[in-house]
């Protein structure tokens, strides 16, 4: 009896996050297993030369994430009206009908179009986001948002390998099949295990135009979000022929879904491991200076991928735009946080991540076009151009503006030690 009385009740919020952490890998490992497969699956359904392939395999892959950035303030603006455990159900239940229906599509037509319709239901990230900072208590808040964003991490992270190693070992369609059973698994333990306390806000939200009227540094905000939309969509050029390329590396050999699988992961690891180390840089010299450091190595690190011989010199490379990378958008993110009132920070953001996600969208179907035109070697030039462009745009518009501020700051707090 003194046993039972000892046991104590998991709390709602850590309950919460196991189910939200699930969730967040699985969606995560989603959106990134897809990315080696795709070619390949197209190839299935019956597109033969290889421009064609590299063509609507950009198309493909890039036309989630524009839908998904028209879609987010729409989901958003219902989560606070409705909700944040409607829309993970929505997101999670929508996600597994569309992604499982992608391994029955009849040919490539169709398969364009439940891409569209994944990136018109998503969100379940961001709900999942909302759902933990508004629901756990201030003592864990922290704690649990750090370990939520390692699921998402750790799906991003693992997905391409995954998807590799099904579709080298049960084929194409089982991919499509077994993600949609497990976010069908995420909607049952969602709808059964997770807890919200909502309460509707009744202030009024403001427009858009009252948003942005409230920022502050406008030009430099707007510099921002063009430097990301340029810098992922340089990072994403090749995304969609990735799997192309490492077939004729190989020489049309075997295991191609998941050697390409490992190149994916390759980046993504070196990401992870590079980003706290960069992230602490930067609070140190500044995030101005690391992007800008950051941005010129990526861009030389993808010339020579273009020259590479096999695959393995190609992952090799890729692990080094890994670590670069790592430098890159999470300094973008803290500039903007500097810059951006407390109180405005959720709402620029959710600008900044709409012009990522169109970022990603614009960098696919480029890295498809020049491919199919010109070839696929060719896609890591073009790629390397715009990121040392993107270098020059932000040594002039944000690395001299705030390197220009900090002496000002310094020179003002040197006055007032002096008694000036």
């Amino acid at each position: 009896m003194k046993q039972k009385e000892g046991r104590q009740e998991m709390p709602i919020w850590k309950r919460n996050l196991i189910v939200c952490w699930f969730g967040v890998f699985v969606t995560g490992a989603g959106m990134s297993q897809i990315a080696p497969v795709l070619p390949l699956y197209i190839k299935q359904l019956g597109v033969g030369d290889a421009s064609s392939i590299a063509r609507f395999s950009g198309i493909a892959f890039g036309i989630t994430y524009v839908i998904s950035a028209l879609f987010s303030p729409v989901w958003g603006l219902a989560a606070d009206k409705f909700g944040r455990k409607p829309m993970l159900l929505r997101a999670s239940l929508g996600m597994a009908i569309i992604i499982g229906s992608m391994g029955f599509a009849r040919n490539v037509y169709v398969l364009i179009g439940l891409r569209l319709l994944q990136g018109a239901v998503t969100g379940y990230g961001t709900a999942c986001t909302t759902l933990i900072a508004t629901q756990t208590d201030k003592e864990h808040a922290g704690y649990a948002l750090g370990t939520l964003s390692t699921g998402s991490i750790a799906g991003s992270l693992l997905g391409p390998a995954i998807g590799g190693f099904i579709a080298e070992n049960l084929g194409l369609q089982n991919t499509f099949f077994l993600t949609g059973a497990l976010m069908l698994t995420a909607f049952a333990l969602t709808a059964l295990f997770v807890r919200e306390s909502f309460v509707r806000e009744e202030k009024r939200a403001l427009r858009l135009q009252e948003v942005w009227s409230s920022v502050p540094e406008k030009s430099l905000t707007v510099t921002l979000f063009v430097s990301f939309f340029v810098l992922t969509a340089a990072l994403y050029t090749v995304e969609p022929v990735m799997t192309v390329y490492v077939d004729q590396l190989s020489g049309s050999g075997s295991h191609i879904a998941l050697i390409a699988g490992l190149t994916f992961s390759a980046s993504g690891l070196a990401n992870i491991l590079a980003a706290p180390r960069l992230g602490r840089l930067s609070d140190r010299i500044g995030a101005h200076k690391v992007i800008l450091a950051a941005l010129i190595a990526a861009g030389l690190i993808f010339i020579p991928q273009a020259l590479v011989q096999n695959p393995w010199q190609l992952m090799g490379l890729r692990f080094l735009l890994g670590l670069a990378a790592g430098g890159l958008i999470p300094s973008v993110n803290i500039l903007v946080k500097k810059i951006t009132p407390s109180s405005l920070t959720g709402r620029v953001f959710g600008l900044n991540m709409s012009a990522g996600y169109l970022g990603i969208f614009a960098g696919s179907v480029l890295g498809g076009q020049v491919a199919a035109w010109f070839g696929i070697r060719y896609v890591f030039f073009i790629t390397s151009s715009l990121l040392l462009i993107n270098a020059v745009w932000v040594y002039f518009k944000v690395y001299k503006t705030l390197h220009i501020n900090e002496l000002a700051i310094y020179s003002k707090a040197d006055e007032q030690e002096l008694g000036i």
